[in-house]
């Protein structure tokens, strides 16, 4: 497994439910320290969803063999 592959499937996934922890982690009323952090918990959340969804995902080589193939056509 590439990083490619590894963003697409565990990355990118991870970056947003980190955001979303971080909204319960804000509107909980059962304790301070976590909802003293929880703007903190969807920024990173935030900055690792800005990185990682600008990286491509992978394409295989069958796509492209079947677009220039129809191209030729």
């Amino acid at each position: 497994m590439n990083f490619r592959a590894a963003n697409e499937k565990y990355l990118l996934p991870a970056s947003q439910i980190l955001m979303v922890l971080g909204i319960v982690a804000l509107c909980q009323p059962w304790s301070l320290n976590l909802h003293s952090y929880g703007v903190t918990i969807i920024l990173i959340g935030l900055i690792g969803f800005n990185i990682t969804s600008k990286i491509a995902p992978e394409q295989s080589e069958e796509t492209g063999a079947a677009t220039q193939e129809g191209a030729r056509q």
